[in-house]
C-alpha cells in the first residue's frame, strides 16, 4: 500500500471515494434462500439472566472467549467445557468492547467509565493496567497484532489514544474514530476507525491519515478485516459493504448489501470461507455469500446482535446479544 496513498494530516484529508465510483462494486438485491448456501449450526448458548452482552471475542487459538456488557465485567469461558475461567471485575460502567491480545495471554476491555484495562488471562485475570485520559466513555479498542506493547481505544468523542502496555503512558493521540476500530491483521500496518459515515485509514508507523472510505449514508455500526487484511468490511443500518485494499486498490468498494427490512448492525467474515459475510441484525444472522450473491438468514436471537466475532483456529463463531451469547458452528 505504501505507493499507492498518499500522507496527509489526520483532519486534512479529502474524500477520495464517492458512492458511485468503484466499477467493480456489486450492488446486490440478492435472491434469499433458506434450503441452500452457508449456514452456522447453534452448539451452545450462555443465558443472559440480568446482564446485557454488548461484546465478545475469541482468543487466537480460539479455546478461550469472553464477554462483556451490562453487568460491568468480562467474563472468559473455555470454549470446549464453557466453564468460566475467571471474571475480571473493575469497571464501574458497561463493558463496551473486549479483545484479546493476539500473541499473549493478555485480555483488553474498554469501558463507559472512560478507562481501557488490561488483564492477564493466565494469572487469574489480574489486572495489569488501567488507562485513564478519555474524556468520555470508550467505545473500542484493540491490540496491535505484531507490537504485543501496543494498544489503542477510542471514544465517543471521536478520540483515539494509543497506549503502551509496557509503561502504562499514551503515546499518541488523533482524531477521527468513535464507534469501532480494528488493526489490519498481519503486519497491522493500517488502522480502521469508524466515526460517522466513514471509515478512516490511519497509517500507524507515520501516524496519519492515508485515506478515509466513503459511501454509507447512515452511522456506521462496525468494521473488521478479513484474515488477510485486503478486505474490510463496514455495516450501518441499511446497508453492508465490502472495500478491496490488496492488489492495487484503493479502498474500492466492491461489494454492497442493502438491507431488506432487518436493519444491520455488526458484521464478521466467516472463520473457513471469507467469501462469505456474517452480518448481525435484529433477532437474525445474515450470511452473505459474495461469489454466489446470495444470503441466507438464520434466526438466532431474540434481541439485536450487538457484536459477532470469528475464531480461524477452530472454525466457530459467536453472536452477542441482549439476551444471550451463541456459539455456532
Amino acid at each position: 500500500m505504501d505507493g499507492l496513498i498518499d500522507d496527509e494530516p489526520l483532519d486534512d484529508v479529502e474524500s477520495f471515494l464517492s458512492p458511485n465510483e468503484s466499477d467493480e462494486r456489486d450492488n446486490v438485491g440478492l435472491f434469499s434462500d433458506s434450503t441452500k448456501g452457508p449456514t452456522l449450526k447453534e452448539i451452545h448458548v450462555i443465558p443472559a439472566n440480568t446482564r446485557k452482552f454488548d461484546c465478545c471475542c475469541f482468543s487466537s487459538d480460539g479455546k478461550l472467549l469472553a464477554s462483556g456488557g451490562s453487568d460491568k465485567k468480562a467474563t472468559v469461558w473455555c470454549t470446549r467445557s464453557f466453564k468460566v475461567r475467571s471474571t475480571l471485575d473493575e469497571h464501574s460502567q458497561w463493558i463496551t468492547d473486549v479483545r484479546f491480545s493476539p500473541r499473549t495471554l493478555k485480555i483488553a476491555t474498554s469501558s463507559g467509565d472512560g478507562t481501557v484495562k488490561v488483564w492477564d488471562v493466565d494469572n487469574h485475570g489480574q489486572s495489569l493496567r488501567t488507562f485513564t485520559g478519555h474524556s468520555t466513555g470508550v467505545a473500542s479498542l484493540d491490540f496491535h497484532p505484531s507490537k504485543d506493547d501496543l494498544i489503542c481505544s477510542s471514544d465517543i468523542s471521536n478520540e483515539i489514544r494509543y497506549w503502551s502496555i509496557k509503561n502504562g503512558s499514551c503515546v499518541g493521540i488523533f482524531k477521527g474514530g468513535a464507534t469501532k476500530l480494528r488493526f489490519q491483521p498481519n503486519n497491522g500496518r493500517m488502522l480502521a476507525a469508524a466515526a460517522g459515515k466513514v471509515v478512516s485509514i490511519i497509517d500507524i508507523e507515520t501516524q496519519v491519515c492515508r485515506l478515509k472510505v466513503q459511501g454509507h449514508k447512515k452511522n456506521i455500526h462496525s468494521v473488521c478485516w478479513d484474515p488477510s487484511g485486503e478486505y474490510l468490511a463496514s455495516t450501518s443500518d441499511d446497508v453492508a459493504k465490502v472495500w478491496k485494499f490488496g492488489s492495487g486498490s484503493k479502498g474500492d468498494c466492491i461489494h454492497e448489501l442493502n438491507c431488506n427490512g432487518n436493519t444491520f448492525h455488526t458484521c464478521v467474515f466467516h472463520p473457513t470461507n471469507t467469501s462469505v459475510l456474517i452480518i448481525g441484525s435484529h433477532e437474525s444472522l445474515e450470511l452473505w455469500d459474495m461469489t454466489e450473491n446470495k444470503t441466507r438468514t438464520l434466526q438466532a436471537h431474540e434481541k439485536l446482535v450487538t457484536a459477532l466475532d470469528a475464531s480461524n483456529a477452530s472454525g466457530l463463531v459467536a453472536s452477542a446479544s441482549h439476551d444471550c451469547v451463541k456459539i455456532w458452528q
